[in-house]
């Protein structure tokens, strides 16, 4: 019996001794920081890797990731102009660093997880609840960037305080009530048609414009090349003459020295004239008075004519 009694002292003694070896060793993950008390007291970190503690006097009161964490949010807040306005929001933080001050922080200042969640959530939805209620409806979509900064100004100073920093804030989506998103909608439909009128009606400016440029260039150009056959038509016309005086003065020089009548000639210019109307003009009747009296009229101007243009060649 007393051998027997001996065996199990001695298996005990062996049993706490194991236990003992094993409790005294604390492996600690990468990513994780453990807390270490002495009846309740705090005594100092376990960093990652494999460390010793002494057996049942020192515990472990928590572990703490130092990994990034996120955190999804919805939430509603109250414009100006007393709009409604829903976020949904994934909020990313991590503990500020590594150091033994702030890691009693993120381990002293809060009962448990659940009740930093519930601290940071409501600290994240008042700053932008605060923040919308001084902007206007039309003015929250396009400041989107402006919210994350400002939250992210207001709870750093906080977060730090709990041994935590703010990485990054995302609103990934603003709505509004339905009436109010179709009443924006409408109003970018109406800017819209409004932007479109407003280059349709540039483009028919341009067009307009261009059309006339080119009409009046067209006009100029048409007037430019009218002028010159004018021109060409008017030096045509006095070369006509001048060879037509030219000639006629030969003539009548010719027929001077053989002693016949000139005005014979203007009796032939007469005819041509006539034979020239009847083959050219588009009408069917020449009427031409072929009296005597009229003849010799006729003559006689020509012959006047004749004399005149003579005397002008001789001068």
């Amino acid at each position: 019996m007393p051998e027997s009694f001996g065996s199990l002292i001695t298996i005990a003694i062996f049993v706490v001794i194991l236990i003992t070896i094993f409790t005294s060793f604390v492996s600690v993950k990468q990513g994780t920081i453990v807390v270490i008390t002495v009846f309740g007291k705090y005594r100092r970190i376990l960093t990652p890797g494999l460390n010793f503690k002494i057996p049942f006097i020192e515990n472990i009161y928590s572990k703490i990731s130092i990994q990034n964490r996120s955190v999804e949010l919805e939430f509603q807040a109250v414009t100006y102009d007393q709009a409604n306005v829903y976020f949904k929001a994934m909020l990313l933080y991590s503990v500020l660093d590594q150091q033994e001050e702030t890691i009693k922080n993120v381990a002293f200042k809060f009962v448990d997880e659940r009740n930093l969640m519930q601290a940071l959530i409501r600290t994240v939805e008042g700053s932008i609840r605060a923040f919308v209620a001084t902007k206007r409806q039309s003015e929250v979509l396009i400041l989107r960037r402006d919210i994350v900064e400002h939250v992210k100004e207001q709870l750093d100073v906080i977060l730090e305080g709990w041994g935590y920093h703010l990485q990054d804030l995302q609103l990934n989506d603003i709505t509004f009530d339905e009436v109010i998103m179709k009443s924006m909608s409408q109003v970018v439909a109406s800017n819209n048609l409004k932007a479109a009128a407003e280059n349709e009606g540039q483009a028919l400016l341009i067009t307009k414009t261009k059309a006339a440029e080119a009409e009046g260039n067209a006009i100029k150009i048409s007037a430019q090349a009218e002028r010159e056959a004018a021109q060409l038509r008017g030096q045509g016309i006095a070369l006509f003459r001048e060879e037509v005086a030219r000639g006629m003065t030969v003539a009548a020089k010719e027929m001077a020295e053989a002693n016949m009548d000139t005005s014979v000639i203007l009796f032939t210019m007469w005819t041509e004239s006539i034979k020239h109307f009847s083959e050219n003009s588009k009408g069917n009747v020449i009427f031409l008075d072929g009296s005597t009296d009229q003849m010799q009229h006729t003559l006689k101007e020509m012959m006047a004519l004749n004399l005149l243009h003579t005397d002008n060649v001789k001068k």
